[in-house]
């Protein structure tokens, strides 16, 4: 069965800001803590495909991937998918953003499968996805709102 993965967070600082930070591409590596790099390939209007790299992991493996991602800023919605899956069967994320009293709702509902041969299974990826998710989604609230407070 496919994995499926739902996290959110509410950023208390203007929709336009957290729209603006989090999708700059370019400045990914100084927003997550997990990418070490990112390289625009290329972009048509709204679409963006780019190679994304990531720091070591504990075992010293590094894991880099090319996704495309299309913004929809009128409906504040960002779609997303690995073009080189990797591990993955497939791998879809859509990033929602939403004004609410306290700021900015920020949500990214992830879909996908691992493939047998990869290190872990769908379950097991659910697990690392939500527990990395907090983790990004909590750092991107202080810098996104440390910049609001700057302004």
């Amino acid at each position: 069965m496919p994995g499926h993965t739902d996290n959110e967070i509410v950023i208390n600082a203007p929709l336009d800001l957290v729209w603006e930070m989090t999708n700059d591409l370019e400045n990914w590596p100084d927003l997550f803590s997990e990418y070490a790099s990112v390289e625009v390939l290329e972009r048509d209007g709204d679409r963006v495909q780019f190679r994304l790299t990531m720091h070591p992991d504990e075992n010293g493996q590094v894991w880099s991937w090319v996704s495309e991602r299309t913004t929809d800023r009128s409906s504040l919605e960002v779609n997303a998918r690995r073009v080189e899956p990797g591990p993955f069967e497939f791998m879809q994320i859509r990033w929602e953003y939403a004004e609410v009293p306290a700021g900015t709702r920020m949500r990214w509902v992830q879909d996908f499968a691992m493939k047998p041969t990869a290190p872990v299974d769908d379950d097991g990826m659910v697990n690392h996805i939500n527990k990395n998710s907090r983790i990004q989604l909590q750092l991107i609230r202080e810098k996104v709102e440390k910049r609001a407070a700057e302004q």
